[in-house]
């Protein structure tokens, strides 16, 4: 369970990396609740996969995620609750973000996502 979570995460990586917005959102399942730094709310798969494409085309063009997992805490056998440290590079922001991860028959995908940045860390 843990390596496959953590996949999720690397998927996400590699989707900034590419500056691609599908391969980025792919980890989200279709019906994602998803809240940016910003606290817009954003539903589903495609509406990520757009906003992070525009972001990727714009002020995050040729820049690196990278991720931290500080916590995998099982709720269930098929959620768990995950929390997770970002660096945007060179862009100096730092995020952290809250999400709950389900498992479904072809594998875990994150059902709801609230991303924030800390006080004093934008």
């Amino acid at each position: 369970m843990t390596e496959q979570i953590y996949s999720l995460w690397q998927r996400m990586e590699q989707g900034w990396a590419l500056g691609d917005g599908e391969t980025f959102a792919s980890v989200f399942a279709e019906d994602v609740d998803f809240v940016t730094v910003r606290g817009e709310e954003l539903f589903g798969r495609r509406a990520v996969a757009q906003g992070h494409g525009q972001l990727f085309a714009g002020p995050y063009r040729d820049t690196k995620l990278t991720t931290e997992i500080s916590l995998i805490r099982p709720l269930t056998d098929d959620v768990s609750v995950v929390h997770v440290t970002s660096s945007i590079a060179p862009a100096g922001i730092t995020t952290h973000a809250q999400a709950v991860v389900v498992r479904r028959a072809d594998g875990w995908e994150i059902a709801a996502f609230h991303n924030m940045i800390p006080k004093g860390k934008s």
